[in-house]
């Protein structure tokens, strides 16, 4: 009995001891997991903490991708470091030794003139009838660009008089005298003044640039003198462009568009309205209703091609044409930035509008009547009302919607009305070289620059849009003695000012 006791009380202990064993190893597996444990909890904490940094990072790049896209659609100077000087210098010459060394044109050689006009005095004075003596004879000198390589140059001789006493016992007392003797004696023709208004304003070359270009033809000139005579040249055409105004406002179909602009390093508005045949720039201070009305008018009564600028819908005796390029390109952008499940708002905007333009395209393929195209527009209509009635939980699509409810009532006018284009693309074809010029020098330094150069500037585009040659109609409007109507056609206006 003792052995058998003996040996069960080993195999206890025997099975003791595996037991002990195997609680040991399963305090072993314990303390590694709960280690496993605790670094995986670490993880996922640095993970969530992560997690969370990346979701705030990404909602302020979101942010400042829709600030960038919405900047550069209308950006001045992409050049400019925004800092506005709040006393800058004077700009032109400085008075006393600052202004350096004068500088005047040469008189031309006296094999270069071509021709001789003779200016004469009047027979007697204007007012008393009194008789004239001759006192001085003055030459004044202008210059223009010629057919051939050779410079052109006429020369005008006025007398200078001095009327003879009349029995008041004064001296005789000077008359007349050219306009411009001295410094002015000097000039540069119309030819060669309209090269320079379209190297200037059409091209964006700066004056010294303009000065060096008339330079290779013979003609020497300062900066300065491109300057002043690119601003007489634009007093002159005042009358123009004033009738340039009155034709868009008797267009029955305007596009308008504006950009951004600087005026002396500070923030301006560069306006476009296209017409058939014509274009008016205007350069102002702001964007808003009064901008565009200062050259449409408050009582516009035609059909307006625009974007969706709110202050365009301010027009309410014109009817409008939301541009759907532009509308498209928003849906674009959504579906780039969309996740699964906010594509279907763009998605259907997009099939409705390009339905549009197909539409369009049929009917000036006479694949379609018009009043087909007319009846296709009520289903569009209604197909557009019933996707802005849906609901969606996504704020940009939410923004989209909203936008389309403003512009419900301009998205299909060019089914509607025959000659209506879809887009605002003449607007900005006219944009796009104004865009060129403000990328190369930025903008104006004064107003009256400002003045000068959308003068000059809608009548260098009008030319282009009518097929003149724009260097030889501005010199013909130069020369005109009636600057307004010479060589343009501009429709007599209908609208009111």
């Amino acid at each position: 009995m003792t052995h058998l006791r003996s040996g069960a009380n080993s195999g206890v202990e025997l099975e003791l001891a595996a037991l002990g064993g195997r609680v040991t190893m399963v305090e072993a597996e314990l303390v590694t997991a709960q280690a496993t444990h605790d670094q995986l909890a670490a993880e996922v904490e640095r993970l969530r903490v992560d997690n969370q940094r990346l979701r705030t990072r990404v909602d302020e790049l979101t942010a400042q991708v829709e600030q960038l896209r919405r900047a550069s659609k209308r950006q001045a100077a992409p050049f400019s470091k925004g800092m506005v000087v709040l006393h800058p210098r004077r700009p032109g010459r400085k008075p006393g030794m600052a202004y350096r060394r004068h500088a005047r044109r040469p008189v031309p050689d006296p094999d270069q003139v071509s021709r001789i006009i003779d200016v004469g005095l009047p027979e007697a004075r204007p007012h008393c009838g009194g008789a004239l003596s001759v006192e001085r004879m003055a030459c004044q000198y202008q210059q223009d660009l010629p057919r051939c390589r050779r410079p052109r140059s006429a020369a005008t001789t006025s007398r200078s008089a001095a009327a003879s006493s009349v029995g008041d016992g004064s001296s005789p007392v000077p008359l007349s005298r050219p306009p411009s003797l001295g410094c002015g004696r000097r000039q540069v023709g119309p030819r060669a003044v309209a090269l320079a208004a379209w190297a200037s304003k059409g091209l964006g070359l700066p004056a010294g640039k303009v000065a060096r270009l008339l330079g290779q033809v013979v003609i020497t000139i300062t900066p300065g003198r491109v300057t002043q005579a690119l601003a007489r040249a634009a007093r002159r055409l005042q009358p123009t462009y004033a009738a340039l105004v009155g034709g868009v406002q008797a267009s029955p179909v305007v596009a308008p568009d504006e950009t951004g602009w600087r005026m002396g390093g500070q923030r301006a508005w560069l306006w476009a309205f296209t017409a058939d045949g014509m274009t008016v720039y205007r350069i102002a201070a702001g964007r808003g209703f009064d901008g565009a009305t200062a050259v449409l008018g408050a009582d516009y009564a035609g059909v307006l091609e625009r974007d969706g600028w709110a202050p365009y819908r301010k027009f309410t005796h014109a009817t409008h044409q939301s541009c759907l390029a532009h509308l498209l390109r928003r849906c674009d952008e959504l579906l780039v930035d969309a996740q699964r499940g906010q594509a279907k708002t763009p998605h259907a905007v997009r099939r409705i509008l390009q339905q549009a333009l197909a539409i369009r395209d049929a009917r000036d393929a006479s694949r379609l009547e018009a009043a087909d195209a007319v009846a296709w527009a009520e289903r569009l209509d209604a197909a557009v009302d019933k996707l802005i009635a849906g609901r969606t939980a996504y704020p940009p699509n939410r923004r989209l919607l909203a936008h389309l409810a403003k512009e419900r009532p301009a998205l299909f006018t060019f089914l509607r009305t025959p000659g209506v284009q879809a887009t605002n693309w003449r607007a900005e074809h006219a944009i796009r070289p104004a865009v060129v010029s403000r990328k190369t020098w930025g903008g104006n330094r004064t107003w009256a620059g400002a003045g000068s150069w959308q003068i000059l500037a809608s009548v260098l585009r009008t030319a282009t849009q009518q097929h003149h040659d724009p260097i030889a109609l501005l010199a013909g409007l130069l020369r005109a003695p009636d600057p307004a109507v010479a060589h343009l056609a501009i429709p007599t206006p209908v609208h009111g000012p």
